[in-house]
């Protein structure tokens, strides 16, 4: 039966399913915390392969090493980092292999409005989606959100409830969990946080498209879409989404109503970087930009900013250009070099 929880689904690892995994798993990547790098582990893979997975089944012999974090440049300036997870090389090959198996169960359930980390959807098709939604109205008003340290602040006991509504197999329940509870080494100390999921995992990708897919993605379009007065649209990208609406007044019910909705799941709504987009074509009547900078004009998904601009033929149209901010980035980088 389409969504039953499903309660035997370990048996589909196996070792040609590990070979498989192995096989996925980006072997240039950086090393966890014991070190061991890609080559090292293939001298004897065979032998690697099959213990990995008598001590995945045998449930006690299998520990989730801490992940190693390092930071990462954030944004265009260069200035923020980004914690980055990053696991050891044998549980990058087994959470590969989990994933694949949750991919095969979550995958038909997801909605047409998600489109990273899923098979044969890209950003280029979510940029698109945005793109014909903005023109086919005409012009809308686009709610641009930005979650706060998503992957930082992602409620683990929810995620596990979430996760049994549709996975019941004690093996899989029990590696998730050792990883969610693994810990984090950083300067040579490990300490275990309360909430979130490390950035970089292999498995946290699906693990937050099956929690944003309930958060938002259900509630948006079993209970928000039938209540909107006008046209309303969702088009996310793992933790990056905008929302765009035909009329102002659910737009602004809308950035009323989300932050609870997030609160409920320990999520939080950055005050200064959600913004409220009236987004129209200059001409429009609806438009009444005034004085308004090109900011506040535009939106930003993906890398790329949205904003009208005349076509070849004279007409409005969506328009997208590389942000600011990524294009200074591109260009530092090329005089370095």
């Amino acid at each position: 039966m389409p969504g039953a929880p499903l309660s035997t689904l370990a048996h589909h690892i196996d070792i040609a399913w590990l070979r498989e995994a192995y096989r996925s798993t980006r072997k240039d990547a950086a090393v966890g915390v014991d070190g061991q790098t890609a080559a090292e582990y293939e001298t004897k893979l065979e032998t690697n392969l099959n213990s990995l997975l008598d001590r995945a089944k045998s449930g006690e012999h299998y520990r989730a090493p801490p992940v190693r974090r390092v930071y990462i440049p954030k944004g265009g300036d260069g200035k923020k980092m980004r914690p980055i997870g990053i696991p050891s090389f044998e549980d990058k090959v087994l959470q590969r292999a989990v994933a694949m198996v949750l991919e095969a169960v979550y995958e038909q359930g997801f909605l047409d409005c998600s489109y990273a980390f899923r098979p044969g959807r890209t950003a280029h098709q979510a940029l698109a989606a945005v793109w014909k939604q903005a023109m086919g109205m005409g012009g809308c008003w686009v709610l641009e959100v930005d979650i706060e340290d998503f992957f930082g602040s992602l409620d683990k006991t929810k995620l596990r409830e979430m996760l049994c509504q549709r996975i019941r197999d004690g093996v899989l329940v029990r590696l998730i969990c050792k990883w969610l509870n693994a810990g984090v080494m950083e300067e040579g100390c490990i300490y275990y946080p309360e909430s979130g999921v490390p950035q970089g995992g292999v498995v946290s990708p699906i693990l937050s498209n099956v929690y944003l897919h309930e958060v938002l993605d259900l509630w948006f379009a079993n209970q928000i879409r039938s209540r909107l007065r006008g046209q309303g649209y969702l088009t996310r990208f793992a933790d990056d989404f905008v929302m765009t609406f035909e009329r102002e007044e659910d737009a602004r019910r809308m950035l009323d109503v989300l932050p609870k909705r997030f609160g409920k799941y320990g999520l939080r709504i950055h005050p200064t970087k959600t913004r409220l987009i009236r987004f129209y074509p200059p001409s429009s009547p609806s438009n009444s930009q005034g004085n308004e900078s090109e900011r506040q004009r535009s939106f930003d998904l993906l890398g790329l900013t949205h904003y009208w601009g005349r076509s070849r033929k004279g007409k409005w149209v969506v328009k997208q250009k590389t942000m600011k901010g990524r294009l200074r980035r591109a260009l530092r980088c090329i005089s370095e070099w």
